[in-house]
């Protein structure tokens, strides 16, 4: 018993000797080098951290026959009928003005989005969700659901837009 004992000792002994007492010496010759961040990469976690539905971008027009939009200081009350008219019967499946639904609240669409993109998000859904990063994002954001090409012509879409600026 006293012969296991001491074998017992004697192996404990040996194992925590063999573990201490080492010490890691800093090898020579081994660097990480970081590159310095970028405009590019800060504007980049900002857009990931902003959700596509809050982003501003007044100055992108999207894909589509829409390359520039006047508007007039006046709103036009009988395109915002007719427009209210075509939001009210092909939009409001998805869209709720003040909340987020299937797809995003139009409410306030002018301060963040430029007239063109609008009606190019309108007109060309199925293009500009392909080309546009902006509309890439928001069809993320809205689980993947697919903005509908409800057909609508150009003076139809303007006039969406203008019942859009009385929101």
């Amino acid at each position: 018993m006293k012969t296991i004992l001491k074998g017992g000792y004697v192996l404990l002994l040996g194992i925590l000797i063999s573990c201490g007492g080492k010490e890691e010496k800093k090898q020579d010759g081994f660097q990480v080098e970081r590159q310095k961040t970028t405009q590019k990469a800060t504007q980049k976690v900002e857009t990931e951290t902003t959700k596509a539905s809050e982003r501003i971008d007044l100055e992108n027009k999207g894909v589509g026959p829409i390359t520039s939009v006047d508007l007039s200081t006046d709103i036009d009350q009988a395109l915002v009928a007719e427009g209210k008219a075509a939001y009210d019967q092909l939009c409001l499946a998805c869209h709720r003005v003040g909340k987020k639904f299937i797809g995003p609240a139009p409410d306030g669409i002018l301060k963040r989005r430029s007239p063109e993109w609008i009606m190019n998000m309108i007109l060309n859904p199925e293009g500009m969700v392909k080309e546009d990063p902006l509309a890439k994002d928001l069809f993320m954001e809205f689980n993947g659901s697919p903005m509908a090409n409800q057909g609508l012509s150009e003076e139809q879409a303007r006039a969406v837009l203008e019942y859009f600026r009385t929101l």
